[in-house]
């Protein structure tokens, strides 16, 4: 376990995920925090007895994290990845399944796997020094746990900056009972791209930190953040989008990939004609919202964060860091372009769906930006749970309000204005309603993801189960869940350079007395 006596200097080395087993023992203001469900407690073995499903069977992988080139368009570059590939190699197990995944650490430094989504048994929850000990490198871990529930999720590092290179891949648990309308199941994988080109995550937070001391740079010197067109500290932070309440993004990326590829070279994604494809939507980048359209098409959106939710027919979606949404396209005989617009940062990601009898390497019919992504946008209040998911309705047995707070200059971003490593941890008990309320009292959105819970998003029963909700400036956003799953979980914020920077807390249950 950390030294209670870790210093912050030591956390940021960490990256944002140490310190949290010492500050579930430490005081407060009424005296001690009472003793915290940790790795080890028998509660947790019990949690995953109730997953267990008898038609489950055993699915195992064998993954390698190690540095590797990546072909983007005619660049060829290093940067690290899961066994040669970006986005690694899609992992399919159905619900109930055991799954068993040898990680082996080929890098140069420290690594974990956080499975990002799902309500899985605390110790295989992929955070270090809070969940599990860091894999070295050189070193082998194999995470094995049940796999609960359908949809789509995917899984990367809960070191440092790591997620920013290309180490993630999605994870499909498929419902052995879904009937499956669709004769295509496509993943198509967001990311914003630095690495590489001119910056590293490690050179980009460097820049950014490095603003609190007010040094001057001048945008050759800034990596990949956005300094607009002049090379004052003052014309930074250009990026803005209505949509997501004013500033956008503290980063201008270079690229922006579906499927690992840049727009020049797009992905294609076919289907045959009259066919229905599923397009599972995943957002891996770090900085970046993705609005998203199929040129000449709408979309309608059966699932939202891996959850079904009432079908609803909408011509684009907004998609944060770390959210996925399932939809269903029927596309017309022809070629034409799936685009993700990098929302407020005047760039864009494309891919092309084709159906089967218009001949490979036909161009896309209609505009590179596609009408379609000004027409109706899919809303949190156009999602209404299914009823086979959809939370009761019951009082709260336990409420927390946390403050979304921090500033460009100097760089710090924080929960009620502490970074990680200086809160006391949420307290919660096996079987309680909890309430929680983000108050973002900042100038920038956060995507909020909490781990190994999904959440009934707003008060009403009809909320959709999410695990990672948008939080733009101004609001205040509350989300529900029974607790259910015992032990110590992260609260985050899913931008990659605020997590680094410290706006992270811990959920921790309550020993029972």
């Amino acid at each position: 376990m950390p030294s209670p006596s870790i210093t912050r200097r030591h956390f940021l080395a960490l990256g944002a995920g140490g310190l949290v087993l010492a500050a579930c023992s430490s005081s407060t203001s009424a005296g001690r925090t009472p003793p915290t469900i940790g790795i080890g407690d028998p509660a947790i073995g019990a949690a995953e007895a109730r997953r267990a499903n008898a038609a489950g069977t055993v699915r195992r992988f064998a993954l390698r994290a190690a540095p590797m080139n990546v072909q983007l368009g005619s660049r060829s570059v290093q940067t690290w990845g899961y066994d040669g590939v970006v986005p690694g190699t899609p992992l399919r197990v159905k619900a109930g399944d055991t799954l068993e995944v040898a990680l082996t650490n080929d890098l140069p430094e420290d690594t974990t796997i956080h499975w990002h989504g799902l309500a899985l048994r605390n110790d295989m929850d992929g955070v270090h020094d809070l969940t599990q000990p860091p894999i070295r490198p050189g070193e082998t871990f194999t995470y094995s746990f049940i796999v609960p529930d359908p949809g789509t999720y995917w899984f990367h590092p809960h070191m440092g900056l790591q997620l920013d290179r290309g180490l993630y891949a999605p994870l499909i648990i498929e419902d052995p009972n879904e009937q499956g309308a669709y004769d295509v199941d496509q993943v198509v994988v967001l990311d914003d791209w630095l690495d590489g080109l001119g910056a590293t995550p490690e050179s980009t937070f460097q820049d950014l930190t490095g603003m609190s001391g007010m040094e001057s740079m001048d945008q050759g010197a800034m990596g990949g953040m956005d300094m607009g067109s002049g090379s004052s500290m003052g014309a930074m932070s250009m990026n803005q989008s209505d949509l997501l309440g004013g500033d956008a993004g503290d980063i201008s990326y270079p690229l922006h990939l579906i499927n690992g590829k840049p727009p020049s070279d797009r992905a294609t994604i076919t289907v045959p004609p009259g066919g229905r494809a599923r397009l599972r939507i995943v957002n891996a980048g770090s900085d970046t919202a993705y609005r998203v359209a199929l040129g000449g098409h709408r979309m309608t959106v059966t699932h939202a964060d891996g959850f079904p939710v009432t079908p609803v027919e909408v011509d684009t979606l907004l998609i944060g860091m770390g959210e996925r949404y399932d939809v269903i396209v029927a596309p017309s005989s022809g070629t034409w372009p799936l685009v993700a617009l990098a929302e407020g940062k005047n760039a864009s990601a494309s891919a092309i769906v084709r159906t089967t009898d218009v001949l490979a390497g036909t161009a896309p019919t209609g505009p590179t930006r596609p009408s379609e992504l000004d027409g109706r946008i899919l809303s949190y209040r156009d999602l209404v749970a299914t009823e086979q998911v959809a939370l009761a309705q019951r009082d709260p047995d336990v409420e927390h309000n946390i403050e979304l707070s921090g500033t460009m200059m100097p760089y710090q971003w924080a929960f009620d204005g502490k970074p990680f490593g200086e809160h006391e941890p949420l307290l919660i008990e096996q079987g309680q309603r909890v309430r929680l309320t983000f108050t973002n009292n900042s100038a920038m959105w956060h995507p909020v993801h909490i781990h190994g819970h999904t959440f009934r998003l707003g008060t009403d029963s009809t909320g959709p189960r999410k695990d990672t909700v948008n939080v733009l400036p101004g609001e205040n956003l509350s989300v529900e869940f029974d607790a259910e799953n015992p032990g110590q979980w992260m609260i985050h914020c899913h931008n990659t350079y605020h997590l680094e920077q410290g706006m992270a807390q811990v959920m921790a249950y309550k020993q029972s007395s």
